[in-house]
């Protein structure tokens, strides 16, 4: 990813390189596996929704990003972007049938921090109190 994060790969397929076996992987992996892209994609599998309700609903996220994000699912056929001709103009978005298959695995990732969490934050603090002055964070 550039520097400016807006740059997108142009091709997913890998290098053919016996020692990159995952160069195709990676690039799949960095689109999703993102943190506005989950939260892109969580909020998504409950239905179709407009912009402002995304910005609403995803704290923190600014308007620039997250019309980045969707453009980038967008264009990775995760992300279907759907304008109605009214005044103003009305866009949707809603997962893709891509997009959709993406969920369960999304959501047993997110299920799987809310249980680990406790556990965690513990090694955090046991790591943290076993190496003061560390700069992890």
């Amino acid at each position: 990813m550039s520097l400016t994060h807006t740059e997108v790969t142009a091709e997913l397929e890998p290098c053919g390189k016996n020692e990159h076996p995952d160069c195709g992987i990676r690039d799949v992996l960095d689109r999703v596996g993102d943190k506005w892209s989950v939260l892109v994609v969580v909020e998504l599998s409950t239905g179709t929704r407009r912009f402002r309700e995304l910005q609403r609903a995803i704290d923190g996220i600014s308007q620039r990003m997250l019309t980045l994000t969707l453009r980038r699912l967008e264009r990775d056929g995760l992300v279907e972007r759907t304008v109605y001709p009214t005044i103003p103009p009305q866009v949707t978005y809603t997962l893709t049938g891509s997009g959709s298959s993406l969920t369960h695995l999304v959501r047993a990732l997110a299920d799987w921090a809310i249980e680990q969490r406790p556990a965690i934050a513990e090694a955090r603090r046991s790591y943290d109190e076993a190496n003061p002055g560390h700069t992890i964070s």
